[in-house]
């Protein structure tokens, strides 16, 4: 008898895949539920009054030894401790004498809860099938459960941006705090922009085997034109719909853009290069928007045109490779230096959502190339909340502001002293457990590592 070879029929290839997607999904689960949960901190119950620390306004103030007060979620009170006198019966006083004060750090522009695991598809929920997709929203994807964000409020990122991405127009952002029960509670903002990303020729530097290109640069340059059409094309008739007579039948995506026209929302724009800038910028200026350039690598080269036409400028993290090869190796570092003290509103980002954590030590590095450090910290707080819309409220350590705010025995901008011990959300006392501190003290105690 001869055996023949087995052959895999085609729908058991596929089941296997299917078996193997849950099974990575149920191996995903088990890890995340392995660690214990994090509850959101209970509502403010009585005043909290921070005495004798360096309190860092995040407007550029600094009171060396003074105090913080807040009662019901809002600062009531900040100055000079010396000048003041507190009964016990106050409130909850707490000393922090030598320590220091700072307002919340704002993490923009990022996928944050919504994404949990980049190996398993169950888990991304960060961008959706088509190119021109105005009508989507992240908030109602944001997973408060996520095990990500309680790693960000160790480094004093108590807010962030939530975008979606993909495609020329991803949708609307919104912004959240990162101590909620549900994505309702997390929400300080919500639908605060719209998120274009601007058609760009690619550019090719050479490389291994030549750097042959697919397509010929002409054609890139077609494709890139076009796309630009159908960007205009869009805002043209959304614009129309939104501003004539109600339609018989609604389009979704032209009813999603209503807010954008009416100065509702930010149009925020990712563009790098110099042309892409002002392409952007002026595109937006047609349809009587103020954009916000997102990325802006070459944005020092037109620091006059940005003022000039009232751009704020969230640059690219600073610890990355220069944007073109004749550019000096440290302008990523200098980029939001340059922008800041040129009159530009500057905020600093990170890529991602699981190295947000490390927001603070790119403020860190802004301030060593170019800035001022209380110049720095305001690139992720005051300036940031300008940016995003929501400094009447967070940003800053000013009476009537939320009570988002967090100690810290060290400069929270140097990852050497950068150490949290304890941080406030709306005045709630938050839980800075995390899932790294587990498994650190997990295997320190494993090998005896004190």
């Amino acid at each position: 008898m001869v055996l023949k070879p087995y052959k895999q029929k085609k729908e058991d290839i596929t089941m296997n895949k299917k078996l193997l997607t849950l099974f990575l999904a149920l191996a995903a689960s088990a890890s995340a539920f392995a660690q214990a949960n994090i509850s959101p901190a209970k509502a403010q119950s009585k005043k909290v009054i921070l005495l004798g620390g360096v309190v860092h306004t995040g407007n550029g103030q600094v009171i060396n030894n003074g105090y913080v007060v807040f009662e019901k979620g809002k600062i009531t009170g900040v100055g000079d401790a010396t000048t003041v006198k507190f009964a016990a019966n106050d409130g909850e006083m707490i000393n922090v004498n030598g320590k220091h004060i700072y307002p919340g750090f704002i993490a923009p522009v990022n996928t944050l809860g919504l994404v949990e695991y980049e190996s398993v598809k169950a888990t991304l929920d960060f961008q959706e099938i088509g190119n021109l997709n105005p009508h989507i929203r992240s908030i109602v994807a944001y997973n408060t459960d996520s095990k990500v964000p309680a790693t960000l409020r160790t480094n004093g990122v108590l807010m962030a941006q939530i975008r979606p991405s993909g495609g020329a127009i991803s949708g609307s952002s919104s912004i959240v705090q990162l101590d909620a029960w549900n994505w309702e509670d997390a929400a300080i903002k919500t639908d605060d922009g719209m998120h274009v990303s601007w058609p760009t020729t690619p550019r090719f530097r050479g490389g291994f085997g030549g750097g042959r290109m697919a397509f010929s640069p002409e054609s890139l340059a077609e494709r890139t034109q076009n796309a630009i059409l159908e960007l205009n094309s869009f805002f043209a008739e959304a614009k129309a719909y939104n501003e004539g007579a109600k339609p018989a039948e609604t389009n979704t995506r032209f009813a999603a853009m209503a807010k954008l026209f009416k100065g509702e929302q930010k149009l925020y724009i990712t563009a790098n290069t110099q042309k892409d800038i002002v392409a952007a910028v002026n595109f937006a200026k047609k349809f009587n928007i103020t954009p916000v350039i997102i990325g802006g690598s070459d944005a020092y080269l037109i620091t006059d045109f940005l003022k000039q036409n009232n751009v704020p400028v969230i640059v690219k993290q600073p610890h990355a490779l220069p944007n073109n090869i004749d550019d000096d190796v440290n302008m990523p570092y200098k980029n939001a230096a340059i922008l800041y003290n040129a009159g530009v509103t500057v905020a600093v980002s990170i890529d991602d959502f699981w190295q947000q954590r490390n927001l603070p030590f790119m403020a860190g590095t802004v301030a060593t190339w170019g800035l001022d450090k209380e110049k720095a910290l305001q690139t992720i707080t005051l300036n940031t909340a300008k940016i995003l819309g929501v400094d009447k409220s967070v940003g800053s350590l000013e009476v009537g502001k939320d009570a988002t705010l967090f100690v810290s025995t060290g400069d929270a901008l140097d990852m050497k002293s950068n150490k949290i011990e304890k941080a406030f959300i709306q005045g709630r006392d938050i839980n800075l457990d995390n899932l790294h501190k587990q498994l650190d003290k997990k295997f320190s105690d494993k090998y005896g590592i004190k």
